[in-house]
């Protein structure tokens, strides 16, 4: 399971590194607003929940691949112990 979440949360860490990147070299973060008012926050901080929100949507793709990608025999497998398994669960 450790694994797993490593092939989720990894491959989106350098997605959200080349995201900001491209992100903030266009975008001046002194000049965002929301409503037509300004942010008010430091640079430092749009670039923080920028990056975190980048890396936290590059992993919702990279979960969903994930669970995209799963074969039939790992959904349909029964999870129970085979003493433990009740009438019909797959084997």
């Amino acid at each position: 399971m450790a694994s797993r979440w490593m092939w989720i949360v990894w491959p989106g860490f350098p997605a959200a590194c080349v995201l900001e990147l491209l992100v903030f070299a266009v975008v001046d973060p002194a000049e965002l607003a929301w409503g037509g008012h300004p942010l008010g926050w430091t640079r430092q901080g749009v670039y923080a929940i920028g990056f975190f929100t980048f890396w936290a949507v590059a992993s919702g793709a990279c979960g969903l691949t994930t669970v995209l990608r799963r074969s039939a025999a790992e959904i349909n497998a029964c999870p129970c112990v085979p003493g433990e398994r009740p009438d019909g669960c797959p084997r």
